[in-house]
């Protein structure tokens, strides 16, 4: 994340600071867990801004639950 270094100093403010450190965050967890970070945080946007995901389900738009539940959706479509 050699770009981010400077462009972080930048956030503008706290609430800016703490929404970069949140999607870095996202990000990189994506990345740990072999998901493609830009296809995670648009479903998840999708889902969220849709309301396909309810307020009291957020836990599952979580990277490694969200990969769970693609991987199982995929095993079911393969069958």
């Amino acid at each position: 994340m050699g770009l981010g270094k400077k462009n972080y100093l930048f956030a503008g403010s706290g609430g800016g600071a703490e929404t970069w450190a949140t999607l870095a965050s996202l990000t990189n967890t994506a990345k740990l867990h072999d998901i493609d970070p830009r296809h995670y945080l648009t479903d998840v946007l999708e889902r969220i801004v849709s309301g396909r995901t309810k307020i009291n389900q957020l836990h599952m738009l979580l990277p490694w639950n969200w990969k769970a539940e693609r991987d199982s959706s995929q095993a079911k479509l393969a069958t």
